[in-house]
C-alpha cells in the first residue's frame, strides 16, 4: 500500500461512500438524470480522474467539490462532451455523451471555469447566436434574452462588444447563455468567480429555482459556504477519486470528528494526514 493510499484510508475511516441515487431527487426517473459509470481520464501515465460512479436525479442541486488539481474540471469537461473519456460512460437524460453527443448537448447548459466568448460580438448578438444553435424561434428568444439581461442587470451594456466587458460582465453573459435555452441540466464550473456578492446570491436563487422546476444542477466551487447553503447533495473528490458522496446531513452524521460544517468535513477528508515519525 502506498503512502497516498494509506493517507486516503486514514481520512476515510468512518466514511462509507454512498451513491447518490433516485431517492434523493424530486422525480428520479432513470432517463431524467446525469449518470457517470466508471468514468476516468488518463493523461500519459497519470489518471486525472478514475472510477467515478454518480447518479444525479432531476430536481437536484449537486455540489462537485475537491482541492485544486483533484479532477473537477476534467470531469465536468467529460460530462459535457469536451473531453473524451479514457474509460467509462456519461449519460445525460439517457443520451450517451460520446455516442449521441448532439442529443445529449441539447439537454444541457454549460459555464466553463474560464469562459471564452466571441469578443467581436456584442453581448446581445452572442445570446442571439446561442439561441440560434438551439433552434429557439425569435418570438421566444427575444423575451427570454430581455428578461435575463434585466435579471443580471446588464441590459444597458448589451450592445457593447464583449471585448470591452469586464470579467464580471463576461461571466454574466456566459451564465445567461447557459440559462437562456432553459436546459434540463446545468453544468457550472466555478460559476461565482468574478461575480459581485449580489450577483452571486442572485445566481444561488436562480439555481435553486431551476432545480425546484425539475432541472438538474451540477456545479463546482471552492466556496463551501455556498455549497452548504444550496446543495441537496455533494461529492468530494481528491487525487482523482471520489472520497464520499451524499447529502450534507449524511456527511455530518458520518464525520469521525463530529464535524457539522461542510468546510470542516472537507478538510477532515482532504487535509494531509501527519504520520508519526518512527
Amino acid at each position: 500500500e502506498s503512502k497516498d493510499d494509506a493517507s486516503t484510508a486514514a481520512r476515510l475511516r468512518g466514511f462509507r461512500p454512498i451513491r447518490t441515487g433516485p431517492g434523493l431527487g424530486r422525480r428520479g426517473e432513470e432517463d431524467e438524470m446525469i449518470i457517470c459509470s466508471g468514468l476516468g481520464k488518463q493523461f500519459g501515465p497519470r489518471w486525472a480522474i478514475r472510477d467515478l460512479d454518480l447518479e444525479i436525479p432531476s430536481g437536484m442541486v449537486f455540489g462537485f467539490l475537491g482541492p485544486n488539481g483533484a479532477g473537477k474540471t476534467t470531469t465536468i469537461q467529460m460530462m459535457v462532451g469536451l473531453l473524451r473519456p479514457t474509460a467509462g460512460t456519461v449519460a445525460i437524460d439517457g443520451h450517451d455523451i460520446v455516442r449521441d453527443p448532439v442529443s445529449a448537448k441539447r439537454c444541457l447548459g454549460y459555464v466553463p471555469d474560464e469562459p471564452y466568448l466571441y469578443e467581436k460580438l456584442t453581448g446581445r448578438e452572442y445570446l442571439e447566436f446561442t439561441c440560434g444553435l438551439f433552434d429557439i424561434p425569435v418570438t421566444e428568444s427575444k423575451p427570454r434574452i430581455d428578461h435575463l439581461l434585466d435579471v443580471f442587470a446588464i441590459s444597458a451594456d448589451q450592445h457593447q462588444l464583449i471585448g470591452s466587458y469586464s470579467h464580471g460582465m463576461r461571466q454574466k453573459i456566459a451564465l445567461i447563455a447557459a440559462l437562456v435555452h432553459e436546459p434540463a441540466n446545468l453544468f457550472l464550473d466555478e460559476p461565482t468567480v468574478g461575480l459581485d456578492p449580489g450577483t452571486a446570491r442572485l445566481l444561488k436563487n436562480i439555481l435553486a429555482e431551476r432545480a425546484s422546476q425539475g432541472a438538474t444542477v451540477l456545479f463546482s466551487t471552492h466556496i463551501l459556504e455556498i455549497a452548504e447553503s444550496i446543495c441537496d447533495a455533494v461529492v468530494i473528490i481528491h487525487q482523482g477519486r471520489s472520497l464520499v458522496s451524499g447529502t450534507i446531513r449524511d456527511l455530518r452524521q458520518r464525520s469521525v470528528q463530529g464535524n457539522q460544517r461542510l468546510e470542516d468535513i472537507f478538510l477532515e477528508l482532504t487535509a494531509p494526514v501527519e504520520h508519526p515519525s518512527s
